[in-house]
């Protein structure tokens, strides 16, 4: 089936965590029903009204929160003065956990896209007791391997718009680390160069997913606040390899060896290849793999396979 119906939170509140910052949270669906939490991707693109339709609202109780920095939390990553040393995986991983507690939580059924995919995997390998099942789309891993897939090997593909991309940064378009190259001219103190660089950032992403079906690029047409949100909690977690060991999470998938998952990708997906979903549904037996034929990293198809995957969890105890 497809979406389930628009729905509004039956309960929201702004949670207090570590380093000032301030959570903004949602509930849908059924007080009584299945915990069920949605960590959005980015990072840094928040969580919104759709991300909800994915949840059967009679069994289950699913959580939606915006992650630091951005959507409603507070303080907001587009104030230049905003100190993204405490916005970190540990950081994130620390205030799911404090959302779970607060919110009388005992295990939840996982559904993460993208970046939230790996967040995800990374919570759930820090807290495997609290994660009854996973359902991930367009599945993402943190590596380097994949940062550097996105922000210069896409440039064979995209010749011309990688030149305009790193004609900004030409000091790293030989090697170096392009994310964090982007992330100095973010915090620039000038605004024209922060809003510079954010929309070039924008641009670039909406490229390389570009070949998607029917795909319509929308992150530069963001308003300006949003931009910069986005591209500077973008940069700031691949410029430090999302705060991951590199290759973590294949190299740990024994700890979540026995949480029953549903791995979604897409056949198009050209800036997130399939071989990230491969070799982890190849080292995780209580895994599968749903290759989707007519998408990239996203697509209409995937609401239909992500609504399938967690009904089919929506009993799990």
């Amino acid at each position: 089936m497809g979406l389930y119906p628009p729905i509004e939170p039956y309960q929201t509140g702004m949670l207090p965590v570590s380093d000032g910052h301030v959570l903004y949270w949602e509930t849908v669906g059924t007080p009584d029903g299945v915990p069920a939490m949605y960590l959005h991707g980015g990072p840094g693109s928040a969580t919104g009204p759709g991300a909800r339709r994915h949840f059967d609202p009679t069994r289950y109780r699913a959580v939606l929160f915006d992650q630091r920095g951005c959507g409603r939390s507070t303080p907001s990553a587009s104030d230049p003065d905003a100190d993204l040393r405490s916005n970190t995986t540990a950081h994130l991983i620390a205030d799911i956990e404090r959302l779970r507690d607060y919110l009388d939580v005992d295990r939840f059924v996982v559904y993460g896209v993208s970046w939230g995919v790996t967040l995800a995997l990374a919570y759930a390998q820090t807290h495997p007791a609290r994660v009854r099942a996973m359902v991930l789309s367009a599945v993402t891993a943190g590596s380097r391997r994949e940062i550097d897939w996105i922000v210069r090997d896409m440039g064979r593909i995209f010749p011309r718009e990688w030149d305009r991309f790193i004609s900004l940064v030409p000091s790293v378009a030989v090697s170096g680390n392009i994310p964090a190259a982007y992330a100095a001219l973010l915090a620039d103190p000038d605004p024209a160069v922060r809003e510079r660089a954010a929309s070039a950032w924008c641009v670039w992403e909406d490229t390389h997913v570009s070949l998607m079906p029917d795909w319509e690029p929308w992150l530069q047409r963001l308003p300006a606040d949003e931009r910069l949100v986005f591209a500077r909690l973008v940069t700031h977690y691949w410029g430090n390899g999302c705060f991951l060991t590199d290759g973590q999470i294949l190299a740990n998938i024994d700890q979540v060896a026995h949480i029953p998952a549903t791995l979604i990708h897409g056949r198009y997906d050209v800036s997130g290849p399939l071989d990230t979903a491969w070799h982890l549904r190849q080292a995780w037996p209580a895994s599968q793999l749903v290759v989707l034929g007519d998408a990239g990293h996203g697509g209409d198809s995937f609401g239909t396979a992500t609504v399938d995957a967690l009904d089919s969890y929506a009993t799990t105890t």
